[in-house]
């Protein structure tokens, strides 16, 4: 049996897992926690991943890996390969005003057009922007930039500074993939190159792709002047080999890698409920959006992936349960007592501030309260409801730029809630389909190591644990476009 892994380097958490390359089976798997926060050193992210390999058995018997993990997290490497400091997560919105200055200007729509999305507080550039204003000493000491999984991938094949890794600090042998590229603003998924003025508006330097070869050998730009950006990986393309020989994948985003693992298809619009909300189709066609709503992001297979994201998803979720005293089966019992619409009662749950729509200083409010309609089970659908809602928008702006939906795969782990499939059901106007339980951005990556160790895109089943047909209730969406600032 020839094993390959994938891994899920996640804001929350890291999971290994190791399937089969023939028929896609699961072999074994592991998980660590990542530490909490909007700023996490990346060392953290590199135990976790030692953890997590070895709880699901280690490499040793394993011929493929490749690493998908959270988008747009800033990581600034020195010359000596050394992290200059923690990295700035998705969910930072301190560079909420750098966004601001870069579409002053660019502007959204020269935005949009030269790299597929308008700057957000998320993005890697609006990050670095930050960095060279507010650490100006930090900034001047950036050799490379790096995102999570290209972090991690470095890392995974020998490299980073001389003291911690076999092959030293080579920063021309970072790689990275169209998917998580995209997600900088500063790679485009329709020319499929690296915008280096917008690079430069960022940081303030000059940039340039990596020059060395999928092993690290320097190539013709090795050593020109310039920061250091990953050299792009096509699909199933390998980044190189670990120090025992194990092949190593491109590596992906999250959204994108979540698609592969899925084998998400057109007509197939995925909305994935972790910390954050995505929804996000597959489509032929790169989508540009100059309102910055929808992101025209590349997907992991040459394609491209139109997504929305929304800050405050589950957390929605954990925040009700604890006012209430709740676990989130408590919850989703409570939840179900209510009617559509909880009476009235509309969360608008903004508590990290909003990306989708663009509101990183918001706060969550409470609306349409009286004292018949302020009970707990209200409260409880309300939080949910509101939950669904923001990603009931994020497909109308997705379908905006022409994605057409068969159907809605609803997945993360809140997916599995029986309140929350319920009232998905009833805030979405298409078929729901709830695939079974998997960690299907892990599952991602081991697609991608199937695909570089065999040259070709594996085909696994992926069984429905639920179908729900459409049972709209217009009330809870309207009441919370009511309700929203």
């Amino acid at each position: 049996m020839t094993l390959v892994a994938g891994v899920d380097s996640s804001t929350q958490s890291c999971k290994v897992v190791v399937r089969d390359l023939e028929t896609g089976a699961l072999v074994r798997s592991g998980r660590a926690a990542h530490p909490d926060g909007t700023e996490v050193a990346p060392a953290a992210w590199w135990n976790a991943l030692q953890e997590a390999l070895a709880a699901a058995g280690g490499l040793d018997d394993v011929a493929a890996i490749s690493i998908a993990g959270q988008q747009h997290g800033m990581v600034v490497l020195d010359a000596e390969g050394r992290v200059i400091r923690d990295a700035l997560l998705w969910n930072d919105t301190r560079s909420a005003q750098a966004a601001r200055d870069l579409i002053d200007e660019v502007g959204a729509d020269a935005y949009a057009e030269r790299v597929g999305v308008v700057p957000v507080a998320s993005f890697t550039a609006t990050k670095l922007r930050w960095l060279r204003e507010a650490e100006p000493a930090n900034a001047a000491r950036v050799a490379a930039v790096a995102l999570p999984h290209d972090w991690l991938t470095w890392r995974l094949r020998g490299y980073g500074p001389a003291d911690e890794s076999p092959l030293g600090p080579d920063l021309e042998a970072l790689t990275t993939d169209r998917s998580d590229a995209s997600g900088t603003a500063y790679w485009s998924a329709r020319t499929g190159e690296y915008d280096l003025d917008l690079f430069s508006r960022a940081l303030g330097v000059a940039g340039r792709e990596a020059g060395g070869t999928s092993d690290g050998d320097p190539g013709a730009d090795a050593g020109a002047p310039g920061v250091v950006l990953p050299r792009v990986l096509g699909p199933g393309e390998a980044a190189g080999r670990t120090p025992s020989g194990v092949l190593v994948g491109p590596g992906a985003g999250d959204n994108a890698g979540a698609a592969l693992g899925l084998g998400a298809a057109d007509g197939d619009v995925v909305v994935s409920i972790g910390t954050s909300g995505t929804v996000f189709a597959v489509t032929d066609t790169p989508s540009a959006d100059p309102t910055g709503t929808v992101a025209g992001f590349a997907d992991a297979s040459g394609l491209s992936l139109p997504l929305i994201a929304t800050l405050n998803a589950a957390r929605v979720l954990d925040a009700i349960a604890r006012l209430l005293n709740l676990d989130h089966d408590g919850l989703a019992e409570l939840a179900l007592t209510a009617e559509p619409g909880a009476g009235g009662v509309v969360l608008v749950p903004y508590f990290e501030g909003e990306r989708t729509p663009n509101l990183p200083d918001a706060k969550a409010g409470l609306h349409g309260l009286t004292l018949a309609s302020t009970t707990p089970a209200n409260l409880a659908r309300a939080a949910i409801e509101g939950m669904l809602c923001g990603l009931a928008d994020g497909l109308d702006a997705v379908r905006g730029v022409g994605v057409t939906e068969q159907r809605i795969l609803l997945i993360g782990g809140a997916a599995q809630n029986p309140a929350v499939a319920a009232v998905a059901a009833q805030v979405f106007d298409a078929p729901v389909v709830i695939p079974a339980p998997g960690e299907y951005v892990a599952d991602g990556g081991a697609v991608q190591a199937a695909w570089a160790l065999t040259g070709e895109r594996p085909v696994w089943t992926v069984e429905a644990a639920e179908r729900l047909p459409v049972d709209t209730r217009a009330v809870i969406r309207a009441q919370y476009a009511a309700a929203r600032p």
